[in-house]
């Protein structure tokens, strides 16, 4: 080597002069080296060297290679880098020994050997630069050696403690510097600082190779020691690295003279820029978007992206290269990468692209945003999108429409249907994110029945429609809601708006009905039956179900109003018996059927439930006026009856006997029964009571009932139906049939001797007991509601009734009961004018009293004490009577002291009280010779007071210590253990 071709004396003079002229000038230098190599440049050793590798391979026109190795020297190991292209030169020279300055040229996308050489710093204090033009050498210790040669350089040395600037003064290297690589020109050479440890160089190179090739374009080959990565530039845009493979795409400009007006002065003359967007691709080809990437401007800056794919681009930074420098310039080249970005989106294959959609979220850097927004304006204003149709162009987000699930079949059959309808892989979950961002419209299945309304399409595809529709997710009851108004083709040619209530009948059914008038009744195309519809409402038509559809129903409702406007109703008829037919239905199964309109007698159209077979045994019961035009019955005519079966007619409503009313959940008496509403009131307080009715009982003529209770009772159902005490049936007959003039329940049977004198023996109608039991006759006392409490005040009232004193006692209880448990409210029921007494005699309401204390009834007397035992029912009882209590009446002391004995003293009473084994009471017990009341002579007696009066006898004595004992039920053994008072009474 020349032994100085670069003059590097002359530089060092340079330098060392301005230092001794401007000791500032020298720790300008220092500190400015400092500040790059910890600073801007700490970690960028590898980019540094690839890009000046770069830059000589692009100034000769070369594929650029670099080999980065360590070797060992006697002094340590020394990291050199070696690369091909232009040979170091002396403006190379010059800018490695100048911290101000770069050797780019016009065209060149990187600097080479300025400020960014300053990166080797880290790692060395001894670079070197060997080239096949020469060499230059750069030493820490030759540098502090070389100042302290000078007083005022080295008194500047000692103020910063020997820190010196390592690449300001330069040397020629030594004649015995090793050569050039064999095919290389330039070789820097970096002896390691303490510390440094080679094997992690060596691996980072490893790790940054592929990178430093995507972003340098002029650089075709990294070496690391063995380790080989080439880059292989496709016709496609994908740059092979070894083992990994990127899609790329570039753009290139200049800046105008506005925009670059606020770069620095070398700069300016340099206003080319590029971009290059790369996506890294998997082993397949599939894309592997980047994950929270930094800007490369075109080494890795510190402005985070967000972007899937990462951006190398020749931005102005700031001079520790880490930031974005904002402006015009910079506005300018990110807009072209916004460009080149959507040219990358193209490359991909459409099921790949939205890969590249930025993710949703908050911007990781104001650069991102820029970028995210520029990006996301093209993404929306462009056709990119895959269309369903191909050949069209692509689509714009906007314009697009994508289908919910991705079905291929589906998209084939609305592409002619749906405008702008996206290719049907969109739909894929892969691809959901990315069309939400973009505001891509999904079609929901409500939108897609849009969609198909008022299309003209064959039955078929409809059928094939409805097939791919049935592949949706059903979740619940949503697919059936979104899918309500999908038109169905029908049988007569029109198009139904919506499968329900569409029916789906075998093709002999569907022929049935399709002549005939019905508004409304709709029935789906043979060609085009599918399960979906069954599922979205349409109904499977057999016999029963034509016969159940709301059209036939709605028709069969207003078929008497149409007749009698003048509508002929007999094809209708006709249709409804003979689908009743195939239906097999039981009588009543279809109550609603009873609306349809048939000819009477007279051919007056009349309700099939309001008609009468012609030899009907129902006819024999009803009412002269039960029957005939203006009446509530009519007789069917001969012809529609000698037609068709009777069970069929039946089934519609024509009556042969009593027809029943069921309504299992009923709200209130609107059946259209007699005095219905009067039955609701007692039923009202039992919830989910069961309505079973027996129509027209009230059109029975009077005189027939016996053969009218009779037919009741020999057709099972409406037997059945009078089974229910509480029941409509039972309780209206009992009320209102009438045996011998009166109704049922005004008789008692036979068999209930008990109520002989309140009820007569039911008079013999040939209705076997247990019918005459369900109609209301009488079997037991009971009172069961207001009315049979009034019935029952009234026959105790009657003095020509000659009741039991005993019934009469039962009967008093009964009411007093009924009325206390609320059976009935007495405030309802008048009360009598006449009562019966204990007497058996009847006297006026106002002369009598309810006997509440048994001491009382002496006073009171029988004949006008009401015949009722004292109890807790006295009150209800007087109150139902409105008659007083005797207690209130008579207050009353004995007329006599007597004298007061001691319980426990009467002998007779002990041993009474220890051979019933009744405790013998505490106190005592007033005892009288005779005992007078209110002038009449009494047994005993209970003071107000509740002190125990008696008169001096058994029959005194037993009651008074009955009740002081709380033994009322005992006075009759106690009287007679007082009357003998011998143990053996209390056994005989």
């Amino acid at each position: 080597m020349t032994t100085d071709p670069f003059d590097t004396a002359a530089l060092r003079d340079s330098v060392l002069t301005a230092w001794r002229g401007s000791p500032t000038r020298f720790r300008e230098d220092a500190n400015a080296e400092d500040d790059l190599r910890v600073g801007g440049y700490r970690d960028r050793l590898l980019v540094e060297l690839a890009q000046n590798a770069g830059d000589a391979a692009a100034q000769d026109g070369v594929a650029g290679v670099l080999w980065l190795r360590v070797v060992y020297k006697p002094y340590g190991p020394e990291l050199r880098a070696a690369n091909t292209g232009a040979p170091l030169d002396a403006d190379g020279v010059a800018a490695l020994a100048s911290l101000r300055a770069s050797a780019k040229r016009a065209g060149h996308q990187v600097g080479r050997f300025g400020v960014g050489f300053a990166a080797v710093l880290a790692v060395t204090e001894a670079p070197r630069v060997v080239s096949a033009s020469g060499g230059v050498a750069f030493d820490a210790d030759r540098t502090r050696a070389e100042l302290a040669e000078h007083e005022k350089l080295a008194e500047l040395l000692a103020m910063r403690s020997d820190e010196v600037p390592v690449l300001r003064l330069v040397w020629p290297v030594d004649p015995d510097e090793d050569p050039v690589p064999p095919g290389f020109r330039t070789d820097v050479r970096l002896p390691l600082r303490p510390g440094v440890d080679p094997d992690e160089l060596v691996a980072q190179a490893e790790r940054d190779a592929a990178d430093l090739l995507l972003a340098l374009p002029t650089l075709h080959t990294i070496r690391v020691g063995e380790r080989r990565w080439t880059r292989v530039d496709e016709p496609d845009g994908v740059v092979r690295l070894g083992t990994g493979a990127w899609l790329t795409r570039r753009a290139t400009g200049t800046l105008t003279d506005e925009q670059a007006g606020q770069l620095g002065v070398e700069a300016r003359t340099r206003p080319e820029w590029s971009v290059c967007w790369a996506l890294a691709l998997a082993g397949d080809g599939t894309p592997t978007p980047a994950e929270n990437d930094v800007l490369h401007a075109p080494t890795p800056t510190d402005e985070r992206l967000s972007l899937p794919a990462r951006l190398f681009a020749t931005l102005p930074i700031e001079s520790n290269r880490r930031r974005l420098l904002p402006g015009p310039a910079a506005t300018a080249v990110l807009d072209a990468a916004a460009d080149a970005y959507l040219a990358l989106v193209r490359g991909l294959d459409g099921p790949q692209r939205t890969v590249l959609v930025p993710r949703p979220g908050f911007p990781l850097s104001e650069v991102d945003e820029q970028l995210r927004d520029a990006i996301m304006t093209r993404l929306n204003g462009t056709g990119w999108l895959p269309a369903q149709r191909r050949g069209l162009g692509d689509l714009t987000p906007g314009a697009a429409r994508c289908l919910d699930v991705p079905d291929a079949e589906l998209a084939d059959l609305l592409v002619d249907v749906v405008p702008g309808l996206a290719a049907w892989w969109l739909a894929g979950p892969e691809h959901v994110h990315a069309l939400a961002t973009l505001g891509v419209r999904r079609l929901r299945p409500a939108d897609l029945a849009t969609a198909v309304s008022g299309v003209d399409r064959s039955p078929s595809w409809w059928a094939a429609l409805y097939t791919a529709l049935s592949r949706l997710p059903d979740t619940g009851s949503s697919l059936t809601d979104e899918l309500g108004a999908l038109p169905v083709p029908l049988i007569d040619g029109r198009m139904a708006i919506g499968p329900r209530d569409v029916l789906l009948p075998s093709p002999e059914l569907g022929e049935l009905v399709a002549g005939a008038d019905v508004a409304g009744l709709r029935i789906a195309h043979p060609a085009a039956r599918h399960p979906l519809l069954e599922r979205l409402g349409a109904r499977p038509a057999d016999a029963a179900d034509l016969l159940a559809a709301p059209a036939i129903r709605d028709a069969v409702d207003r078929a008497v109003a149409d007749a009698n406007a003048g509508l002929s109703t007999d094809e209708l008829a006709g249709v409804v018996l003979r689908l009743v037919a195939a239906s097999n239905l039981a009588p009543g199964e279809q109550p609603w059927l009873g609306a349809l309109a048939l000819p009477d007698a007279d051919g007056n159209p009349r309700r099939a439930d309001e008609l009468l077979f012609p030899d009907a045994p129902l006819l024999d019961v009803l009412a002269a006026d039960a029957l005939g035009p203006d009446s509530a019955l009519g007789v069917l005519a001969d012809d529609v009856a000698a037609e068709w079966p009777v069970d069929v007619l039946r089934a519609v409503g024509v009556l042969d006997s009593f027809a029943l009313v069921r309504d299992e959940n009923p709200i209130g008496p609107d059946h259209d029964l007699a005095d219905e509403a009067a039955w609701w009131e007692t039923v009202a307080d039992r919830p989910g009571v069961t309505l079973v009715g027996i129509r027209d009982l009230d059109l029975v003529d009077a005189d027939a009932w016996p053969a009218a209770l009779k037919l009741l009772g020999d057709e099972p159902e409406t037997r059945r139906a009078l089974a229910d005490p509480r029941g409509y049936p039972a309780w209206w007959l009992a009320r209102y049939a009438l045996l011998d003039g009166r109704p049922p329940r005004d008789w008692r049977l036979a068999s209930a001797a008990d109520l002989a004198g309140l009820y007569d023996v039911v008079p013999d109608t040939g209705l076997t007991v247990e019918l005459l039991a369900e109609l209301g006759v009488r079997s037991a006392l009971a009172v069961s509601d207001r009315e049979q409490a009034a019935d029952l005040l009234a026959r105790l009232g009657d003095p020509d009734r000659d009741v039991p004193i005993g019934l009469a006692m039962r009967a008093h209880a009964a009411l007093a009961d009924a009325a206390q448990a609320e059976v009935f409210d007495p405030a309802e029921v008048d009360p009598p004018d006449a009562v019966r007494t204990f007497a058996g005699t009847v006297v006026p309401a106002e002369d009598a009293a309810v006997l509440d204390r048994p001491w009382l009834l002496p006073v009171v007397g029988a004949d006008h004490a009401v015949a009722a035992r004292p109890s807790d029912l006295d009150g209800p009882l007087a109150d139902l009577l409105n008659v007083p209590l005797a207690g209130e009446l008579i207050a009353d002391m004995p007329s006599s002291a007597g004298e007061p004995v001691a319980w426990s003293d009467l002998g007779a009473v002990v041993l009474a009280c220890s051979l019933l084994d009744v405790p013998v009471p505490s106190g005592s017990v007033v005892v009288h010779d005779e005992l007078v009341v209110a002038d009449r002579r009494v047994p005993w007696w209970v003071n107000g007071d509740a002190v125990v009066h008696t008169e001096d006898s058994p029959d005194g004595m037993a009651r008074a210590l009955a009740w002081a004992a709380d033994r009322w039920a005992d006075r009759w053994q106690l009287a007679a253990i007082l009357d003998d008072p011998m143990p053996t009474t209390a056994l005989f």
